[in-house]
């Protein structure tokens, strides 16, 4: 679990904080069910519509939500760095940002080139807002881990993103011509799922497997380097595809050795644990990285042929990596903040971590997830299992949001009823 000793309440932010970037993700999983629901196995098409609406949906609104929750939890635990008035900077970031998501979707469904404006706007200013606050921090640390090092370059990739983004937003408003949009496209993309969403994950894995499960610590060659070495192939491909677009391809290829070596190292890892138990967690761990391992080797497959179904494959498999680690982390931070919370205010009525979230609880979901991960399978052969998808993945994410206000109302009611340690001092 985390070390307490290397965290305390000044250091932490809010516990609201984080439960609503959690809750705000969860609500737009319910929204990415209900779009599966209205769009059917259209979405498997990646030129279609949908298939942008369902995508920028989940990366953006539930992707982004959870791992801004993330960051604010984790940059005080693994990067000792403390972020002045929390509370203010989510306000700032969270509502323009909940607000950019949604015009940016209605944008795509409505093709009107005038709402991509506000969508930028907001989406670009909250989002920069934020990575300019957490980078100013962590440049300031005077000793770097690997994890810490790790983030900053994440973080550097995600205002790649953005900036490319805003680029392919100003093409399709009709404000510039968009040359580049095809190379912006492509940079967009892979900056996107390659240079933040997984070097965040990898970042944060480094410190967060060994510290939960007590493993061997990841060889300094992988956990100092790693990071560098995916972010300087994405810049130096992104800048050589301007001119040579098929460079890209030998870039693929090599990102997916690199990402399935560290993937089938972190299983190792695993299976090398002190902790005897497997809970939930280690098993979302386990589903998220197999995940990952298959959807790199269907993506290497891609390249050589045109058969969709093995690129739908890819994309489904490389979503439920990303979201098996996302549950992962968010049944470790739900129930350690509840408990952390209460009980350094004082409250020796605060429940214990098993009585926020019960294992059990977990253990259901990691049910439903497995289920929803079979029957989008099933759906690209059958087309009517998408409906059955889309309610699972409805559920899935109502289980989450169910538990976040279950923990709220949980640490309310002892803030409200429970009895505190009278701190006296020696002498008095």
């Amino acid at each position: 679990m985390f070390n307490q000793n290397g965290l305390s309440l000044d250091q932490a932010p809010p516990i609201s904080v984080v439960f609503r970037f959690f809750f705000s993700g969860a609500l737009f999983g319910i929204l990415a069910g209900i779009l599966i629901l209205i769009f059917g196995t259209s979405i498997f098409d990646a030129h279609t519509t949908q298939a942008v609406i369902l995508t920028h949906t989940l990366t953006l609104g539930v992707m982004l939500s959870f791992m801004f929750a993330a960051l604010f939890q984790m940059l005080p635990v693994i990067a000792g760095v403390k972020l002045t008035s929390p509370v203010q900077k989510a306000n700032w970031l969270q509502y323009p940002f909940t607000t950019g998501v949604i015009t940016l979707l209605l944008a795509f469904q409505t093709s009107l080139p005038w709402l991509y404006g506000p969508a930028s706007l907001l989406l670009g200013g909250s989002i920069f807002y934020i990575v300019a606050v957490m980078l100013k921090n962590l440049f300031e640390l005077v000793h770097h881990s690997a994890s810490s090092k790790g983030m900053v370059i994440a973080l550097l990739a995600l205002a790649v993103v953005v900036i490319l983004a805003l680029y392919m937003t100003a093409t399709l408003s009709g404000t510039i011509n968009g040359t580049y949009f095809s190379q912006m496209k492509e940079g967009h993309y892979s900056f996107g799922l390659f240079g933040w969403i997984i070097l965040l994950i990898i970042s944060i894995s480094f410190q967060v497997i060994e510290m939960f499960y007590v493993t061997p610590p990841y060889p300094k060659m992988v956990s100092y380097y790693l990071p560098t070495v995916l972010f300087s192939l994405l810049v130096v491909t992104f800048i050589v595809g301007l001119f040579i677009p098929v460079t890209w391809i030998v870039t693929d290829i090599l990102l997916a050795i690199l990402l399935s070596s560290y993937a089938l190292l972190t299983l190792k890892r695993l299976t090398q644990k002190k902790r005897p138990l497997s809970d939930a967690t280690v098993w979302f761990w386990r589903i998220g990285l197999t995940s990952l391992i298959v959807s790199m080797f269907l993506m290497i497959i891609t390249l050589f042929t045109t058969v969709s179904l093995l690129q739908t494959a890819s994309y489904l498999f490389f979503t439920f990596f990303a979201l098996s680690i996302v549950f992962a982390m968010f049944y470790k931070i739900i129930p350690f903040l509840t408990w952390f919370h209460l009980n350094s205010q004082g409250y020796f009525t605060a429940p214990m971590m098993h009585e926020v979230i019960h294992p059990k609880t977990a253990n259901k979901h990691l049910y439903i997830h497995l289920a929803t991960l079979v029957t989008f399978l099933l759906s690209t052969f059958l087309a009517p299992f998408i409906y059955l998808a889309g309610l699972l993945t409805i559920l899935s994410f109502g289980w989450m949001a169910y538990q976040i206000i279950h923990a709220w109302k949980l640490y309310r009611h002892t803030q409200e009823t429970g009895e505190k340690f009278e701190m006296k001092m020696p002498g008095v």
